[in-house]
This record gives structure tokens, sequence and C-alpha cells, in this order.
């Protein structure tokens, strides 16, 4: 036998209403049905098995939608019954099958919106009865099968109507925690492709950033690179301009040196003290090993290069990196630096020389003798004050050929000892035109220690407070420096005005040699006598023409002895020499010799 009576009826049905399912979804029931088949022994028993079969099929169901037509296009399963419309619940609205047909449809919908989820009585023209069948799950409602039948069923009927109805119900709730399922897996692949995706951008970001980062580093480093240039230049610091900004860029001890490996500036930690004095030979062999290769060199725990403008050695600039931290940039910065550095000192250097030309140019005029006003005007424009007391220095070594070489090591001693001066250099000593009197040891020493040998001499004039004198006190310092070099020690500093008797010995004395002479050694008592009308100086005179014999000396100046004693006694403190000490007494004779015979002191 093929089918049932529920399963012909369920045919016949369909067919009428042009609703059987199609394709796969009707072959699935239908195979569904057929092995279901049972020997039929009631109707009852028939029913129930066709509602089994139902069952199966609408729990295999793909959708919620699906379930539903199944149901509808099945309803002969349970009875004598048409499907009018099927509902199902979509977000808080009923949406209609699209199985429904257009008879009384606005009617129908709206009575099953009024039930509001509960099942109830429905009137659709031309059926005595009609229902609503609510399909809840555990959720709630899921939709509305609404059937009709020509006569009222039975009990037995509606019983089978209302299994049918919880078993859709049932597979409705199946089909929407299906679909929930499905909906969750795909939400969730779509959540895990989006981490990945959400992964993968984040480390496309981190590598953008650091070339980013990377990218502005190197412009930060060109920026302060080009910011050390302009600094260099605006400021006129030199050196100390370039390892500040070096030691800002590296946060490395930056330092830089003379040729000769003397430590001009230092900017950072950790500058020894005393600088480490260079050694000559391993000096140079440094200088060659940094030359022969390009871009800045390791040499032990710095990098160095030289300041190198048109192939001559001006000096090293380097960067102290104990850590072994430079990289490519610190190298950038040092190697920009260095050109930077070498075209301020090439400047510089520049200027130097012609300031040095000018200055050396005012000293020899100074030396053979200019007017006043254009001297003041020329000191000015070099940065020297000629106003005031100043003090003529010659210095000779006699180790050291008298070359421009040797005169900058003697202007850059000078300096160093707190000297303001002029400086210029003839053909066996150079000559400094000081504006303070030169302390008894320090230029000596400095120059003792710069030149590595004590075999010096130099020669201090006496104070000059005119322009016009300058010529003068130059000779002064000369007799100071011939004094001293024929003197049992000939190697220090001599002072004109303490030469004494020397003062007025040997060639190219003058009148003016012997007053100065005089009024040191009897200025005071000349004084004395000028004011208080007396005559300490004819005292003093007479009793060195007696031989220092009180009595001779008494009875030519017509006083009593205790009277010379008295004048004696005050010549010794007017004066503040000491006649029984051998130089003093000297001196004194001959400055009373000079004052009478040279000066007229008697007239």
């Amino acid at each position: 036998m093929v089918g049932s009576r529920a399963y012909r009826l369920y045919h016949r049905r369909s067919a009428r209403r042009g609703s059987l399912p199609k394709g796969g979804a009707r072959r699935h029931a239908t195979t569904a049905l057929r092995r279901s088949r049972l020997p039929v022994r009631t109707p009852a028993t028939q029913a129930l098995h066709e509602l089994a079969a139902l069952s199966r099929a609408l729990f295999d169901a793909a959708d919620e939608g699906e379930v539903l037509r199944l149901a509808m296009d099945h309803l002969a399963a349970a009875g004598p019954y048409n499907a009018e419309a099927g509902y199902l619940k979509v977000g808080h609205d009923l949406v209609p099958s699209p199985g429904n047909g257009p008879t009384h449809a606005v009617a129908v919908a709206r009575r099953v919106r009024e039930l509001a989820g509960q099942d109830g009585e429905v009137i659709v023209a031309g059926m005595p009865w009609g229902r609503a069948l609510g399909l809840r799950g555990p959720a709630g409602l899921h939709g509305y099968l609404v059937v009709t039948a020509v006569s009222r069923p039975t009990r037995a009927e509606r019983s089978l109507l209302a299994m049918l109805a919880r078993i859709t119900a049932a597979a409705l709730s199946v089909a929407v925690a299906r679909r929930r399922r499905h909906d969750d897996a795909l939400e969730l692949h779509r959540l895990r492709q989006d981490v990945l995706e959400l992964h993968r951008l984040r480390e496309e970001r981190t590598v953008l950033q650091r070339r980013l980062i990377s990218a502005v580093a190197e412009q930060g480093y060109e920026r302060a690179v080009h910011a050390l240039m302009a600094d260099v230049a605006a400021s006129g610091g030199g050196e100390e301009a370039v390892t500040r900004a070096l030691h800002g860029l590296t946060g490395l001890p930056a330092l830089v040196e003379d040729r000769f490996g003397r430590l001009r500036s230092w900017t950072g930690p950790g500058c020894p003290v005393p600088y480490p004095e260079p050694d000559p030979v391993r000096r140079d062999d440094m200088l060659h090993a940094v030359a022969s290769r390009p871009g800045p060199v390791r040499i032990g725990d710095r990098m160095v290069t030289l300041i190198r403008p048109h192939g001559e050695i001006l000096g090293v600039l380097a960067l102290v990196d104990v850590r072994d931290e430079a990289d490519e940039h610190t190298v950038l910065a040092l190697g920009h630096a260095a050109t930077a550095l070498a075209l301020e000192l090439t400047h510089l250097r520049s200027l130097a020389e012609v300031e040095l030309s000018l200055r050396r140019e005012l000293a020899e005029d100074l030396l053979t003798g200019t007017d006043g006003p254009s001297a003041y005007a020329r000191s000015a424009a070099v940065g020297h004050d000629l106003h005031g007391s100043h003090y003529i220095v010659v210095v000779q070594w006699s180790n050291r050929t008298t070359d421009d070489f040797f005169a900058q090591s003697v202007g850059r001693v000078a300096a160093a000892v707190g000297m303001r001066s002029l400086l210029t250099r003839r053909s066996d000593h150079v000559v400094l035109i000081a504006g303070d009197r030169p302390h008894t040891h320090a230029l000596y020493e400095a120059l003792a220690r710069e030149n590595g040998t004590r075999s010096g001499t130099i020669g201090v004039s006496a104070s000059c407070d005119s322009v016009d004198d300058i010529p003068h006190h130059y000779r002064e310092a000369q007799r100071a420096l011939d004094v001293r070099r024929h003197s049992r020690e000939r190697y220090g500093t001599s002072f004109f005005d303490e030469l004494g008797l020397y003062r007025i010995l040997g060639p190219g004395s003058g009148r003016r040699e012997l007053e100065g002479f005089v009024q040191e050694w009897l200025g005071q008592l000349i004084d004395y006598d000028s004011r208080h009308h007396a005559t300490m100086v004819e005292t003093l005179a007479r009793y060195f023409d007696c031989g220092g014999n009180y009595d001779e000396t008494a009875d030519s100046l017509a006083i009593h002895r205790s009277t010379l004693r008295y004048r004696l006694q005050r010549i010794r403190d007017i004066s503040g020499h000491d006649l029984a000490n051998v130089e003093d007494r000297l001196n004194l004779q001959v400055a009373t010799r000079v004052w009478k015979i040279v000066l007229g002191g008697l007239d």
C-alpha cells in the first residue's frame, strides 16, 4: 500500500490549495512519512503515526519558516482542518507566512494581534469553526497557526490539533535555538576574524609607529644638528658652543682639544682635573690613525674626529663613550658638529689673525712713538684700554726662536695669568704692553712650564702713565732684561724700578734716568726740605763728602755734633733707608752726587 489515509488527504488538500512543499523539503517530508508507516489498525493510531512522522520532519527543518510551512501543509494529519494562515514572531511583531491566502488577511491578522499570545476564536467567512493556536516555547511566543474546519472538530480531533501545535512550537524552539547557535557561531567567527584583523592592524600600526618614530628621530637629529650649526654661528662661542650643543644631542661628555692635545673645552661630567699632559709621540700617532680613516674613529673610550678645514688639523672633537653606546645618530651628530666647528674655527682664526695683525701694528707704533688720540682710538677698536698705567714687558727664551709661534705662546700664557696686553715681537724678544704690573713670578713660571725649560729672562719697565712715554719705558724694560742677563742669576724676572744703581749705568742712560734715580732715593727728603725749609739732603751729601766722619761733617755744616746725629736719624726716618746697609748707603751716596753735580741740587 502506498501512503495512508492521512497522507492521501494531505496530498489532496495541498494540491487543492497549491501549497505542496517544493524541492528538498517536500521530498524530505514525504520520505519521513513513508518510513513511518505501520500497519493501520485504527484511525487514531494512524493519526498518531502520521504526527510522529511529521514531527521528525518538523524537527529536521532548516529554519522557522520551513517548520511553519510543513505544519500548515500537513495539517490534515491532525484532522479535517484547513490552514488559513501562519505567523512568525520577528522582534515584537507578527509576520505572516508567505503561504497565507489573501482571504480575510487583514481581519485575521488584526484578531491574532488582539489575542496577545493567547489561543482564541477566529471568525472566517464561510467557515463554521476557526481558531488561532499560539505556538509557544520556553522562550515565549514563536508565532500563530490559524486553522478552520467545515464542522466543529471532535474532542479527539481537537486533542490531535493541540498536539500538532505543541510539536510545531517545539520544532520552532529547536529551529530558533539552532538559528541562534548558527548566528552565534557566525558572530563568534566574525569576532575571531575581527580579533585577528585587529591584531594584524595593531601589528601594522606598531611597525608604522616604529618607522614613524625612527623617521621623527632621524628628522629630530637632523634638526638638532642644524640647530647646533645655527647656535655656533649665532653665539660665536666657538668650542664652548659646539661641546654644549653636542652634549645636549648625545647625552655624552663632549670635548675639544687643540692639535697638541691640550684641553680647550669640555661639556658634561667626568672631566679629569688636572687634564693629562699629552705625549707628543702618541699624539702624532693618534692623529695619523684618525686622519687615515673617513668619519669619526673610536680610540679607547672616545669617538674622535678631526677638525681639519682645507687639510690643516686645527684640533680634535671627541665624545667620551665609556659604555659603547654610540649609534649611527651619534656618529652623524659628531661628524656634522666637526664640520660646523671647522667652519667656525676657520672664521674665528681669520678674525683672530686680522685682530692680531692690528694689535701688533698698534704695539709697534706705540713702541716707536705715535700720537695719543690715534693710539686711543685704535686700541679701543681692538678691545684694549690704553688709559691708565701700563708696563712694558720684554720676554726672551734662550732655547726658543722668536717666531710667530713663540709670540702666540707668550700671549696665550700672559692671558692665562690675567695680563691684559698688546703684543708684538722683535728679532730676539717678545714685547708686551701690559695694563697691569706683572706678578713677580707668575708669568715666568707659566712660561717655564709652557716651554719645558727655565732658561728665560723677563724685563719689566717702571709704570707708564702716558702713551707718549711708552718708547722710553720700552728702553727701561730692555735695560732690566739686559741687567738680568748679565747678572749671576741670569734667568727670571727683573723690574726696572728695583734695579737701584744699575738704572743709571750702561749705555743709553740720560738725564731722565738720573732724575728718576734721584727721585727714588732722595725724593722724600727733597719734599721734606721744600715743605719745612730744611737742609736734610744737603746734610746727607756733606756727610758722604766727609767720608761719614761726624766731627768733619758737623764742622763743615757749622752745627753741633749732636745736631748732626739728630739730623741723620731724621733722614733715616723720612727716607726709609738705612745708612748702615751697604746697598742703601751706596745708592744714597750716588744719588746725592747726581743731585748736587749733575742736577744742580745746590743751586
